[in-house]
């Protein structure tokens, strides 16, 4: 089955499918036409902040003796990392400023300050993740092999602990992220040697990076060890969890569906488009929680333009909404703690087996691969209360 097959697309022609496409493709050679000086102080900007913030912070860390002066270091350092790990880290490693030709913000130099490798990660991400969005068995990241999150994934009598894997897997995004990444170059190398490559590449880069955290920083700060210690714990724990809560929730809430394979068999591009534009759901943010996450609270356009600045996404946002109130297409999105509350009933919900909850037409854990046929939704946002983004 197509995308077009869907029940929320079903209303539309081939005819309109490709205009739309065509509107799309307008956003995209329009942003592009437009990026410049701005867009590049934007960025260069945005590395200086995330670095004079995390030295400030680890002075505040060191050079205080109270608890409230660990406790604003460690915040700080936390925030400096979400900074790196999203707005900087996975955005330059998606290629949205390779089009400044700067060695040094480039997707294929850049390195985060994560222990996973971002060359492993750009594989697993950037291609399998948003070439095939959401469809089982082919989107890696789909419950990254931890989580049922559809109906589609069989249910194991595992699945009853994913409450507490989503736990977890919250606190160690970051290994996760890591053993993900390897897992994917694994799958697509044929050599042992390549394997045990990839293999040994990621181990350095998880001792260097354990190391710097809790070796290095502690060593530079003798009178003050256990205390940096447990503030670069406890910062990595909350990027952690951060970085967990803002990406499930632009994936798995209510809205956000998931595709068996045979959404691929015959695709087009603009058929690509509105995959993309299913299977994602944003969170309503104002500028400071948008920055916070790296822009990602526009889940849909991010998988619409994953290559394009992440400070265009707000004003990208206008344009996408207004289409999706033109051709009648659902445009999911809502306040953040309510998006997670969804994302957490739908992995407890599909914790247990098919027999026992009660599915709804509503819920985002119904299976794709269903007859299509008309169904009106209403256009732009799924609570009605807000006409657009803060």
């Amino acid at each position: 089955m197509t995308i077009a097959q869907v029940a929320e697309y079903a209303h539309m022609s081939g005819a309109d499918v490709e205009a739309l496409a065509v509107e799309l493709d307008a956003i995209r050679r329009d942003t592009e036409d437009s990026r410049g000086s701005r867009d590049r102080t934007y960025i260069t900007r945005t590395i200086a902040l995330q670095r004079y913030l995390e030295v400030a912070a680890r002075l505040t860390i060191c050079g205080s003796k109270s608890k409230a002066g660990w406790a604003i270091g460690t915040t700080a350092l936390a925030m400096a990392k979400c900074i790196e790990n999203m707005e900087l880290g996975h955005n330059i490693s998606h290629g949205q400023w390779d089009w400044m030709n700067d060695p040094e913000i480039h997707s294929t130099t850049w390195e985060w300050d994560l222990v996973g490798l971002s060359s492993h990660w750009r594989y697993s991400h950037n291609y399998r993740h948003h070439m095939f969005t959401n469809v089982v068995g082919m989107d890696d990241d789909l419950g990254y092999g931890v989580l049922r999150v559809t109906r589609d994934q069989q249910w194991k009598p595992i699945s009853l602990l994913q409450p507490f894997a989503a736990v977890l897997l919250a606190a160690v995004f970051e290994w996760g992220i890591a053993l993900h990444g390897l897992y994917a170059q694994q799958n697509r190398t044929a050599s042992p040697e390549q394997r045990s490559t990839h293999t040994r590449a990621m181990l350095r880069k998880m001792v260097r990076q354990t190391v710097k955290d809790y070796a290095l920083f502690p060593t530079l700060s003798p009178r003050r060890r256990l205390r940096t210690l447990t503030a670069n714990l406890a910062a990595n724990v909350i990027r952690n969890v951060w970085a967990y809560a803002v990406i499930a929730c632009g994936h798995f809430p209510d809205g956000a569906e998931k595709f068996t394979p045979q959404a691929l068999v015959g695709e087009t591009k603009p058929e690509w488009y509105l995959r993309q534009m299913l299977g994602t759901a944003n969170f309503d943010a104002g500028p400071v929680l948008a920055f916070m996450t790296g822009n990602l609270c526009y889940q849909i356009e991010h998988h619409l333009y994953p290559d394009l600045p992440s400070n265009r996404y707000a004003e990208i946002s206008q344009r996408v909404q207004a289409l999706c109130a033109t051709y009648d297409l659902p445009y999911t999105t809502g306040p953040l703690l309510r998006q997670h509350l969804r994302t957490m009933r739908t992995i407890c919900k599909l914790a247990l087996p098919d027999r026992l909850p009660n599915a709804t037409s509503s819920s985002a854990d119904r299976k794709a691969s269903r007859p299509g046929g008309r169904r009106r939704r209403p256009a732009i946002h799924d609570h009605g209360d807000h006409a657009s983004h803060s």
